[in-house]
């Protein structure tokens, strides 16, 4: 199903509509502020290993982000983190920025068993915001790659949709994506590890 919602007010039906099927264990795709989505409620483990069957990789070997809704959300699912940590995280979210934190006891174990680290992600994009503080949890975020070779990341939701109709329930048409994914930063030692170089430029922030 296509579903168009639009991110400067995004409609509270069409979003209460993808909601009921996260909770029912239901796999949407959905835009950030960088590229598209691939995502279900962190709490369904059927709907993980559905997205693991479609990205053709294991669980506990996957690097899935969570993506967010603001900073307090952040706190539950992350180990405490120092005081410049938090500065720079107040002023780059939301933004299109993956921060690598060591995982508390709240991520579900079949996520964080191998690595005990997770990717959280507060994605400055209403749509998908909106979807996670309405579900009340985070959703599980991972990016879908196009077979193209020169275009990594597919932009149309329209083209998206044909591509994923039978393996997803929802495609959310929230207008051309990115082609450019988010900068992953690894703060697990304290410091700010660029581990992929992306939309967002950390320095601006440090």
């Amino acid at each position: 199903m296509l579903i168009k919602i639009y991110p400067e007010n995004p409609n509270p039906k069409a979003i209460e509509q993808v909601v009921e099927v996260l909770k029912k264990g239901g796999l949407i795709i959905y835009p950030t502020d960088t590229i598209y989505g691939l995502g279900c409620d962190i709490t369904n483990h059927r709907a993980i290993e559905a997205i693991c069957r479609i990205r053709n990789i294991k669980p506990e070997k996957a690097n899935f982000s969570f993506i967010c809704y603001d900073l307090s959300h952040i706190s539950d699912y992350i180990k405490p983190i120092d005081n410049t940590t938090f500065r720079v995280l107040k002023k780059a979210l939301p933004g299109p920025f993956t921060f690598i934190f060591n995982a508390s006891h709240m991520v579900p174990k079949m996520l964080s068993s191998n690595k005990k680290t997770v990717g959280i992600r507060v994605p400055d994009n209403n749509i998908a915001r909106e979807i996670v503080r309405v579900l009340g949890n985070p959703i599980l975020s991972t990016s879908i790659r196009d077979d193209d070779d020169i275009i990594e990341y597919s932009t149309d939701p329209e083209l998206i949709h044909e591509k994923y109709e039978d393996l997803v329930d929802i495609v959310i048409d929230g207008g051309y994506g990115d082609n450019i994914p988010s900068t992953i930063v690894d703060c697990t030692t304290g410091d700010f590890d660029i581990v992929r170089e992306g939309k967002g430029d950390l320095e601006l922030y440090l």
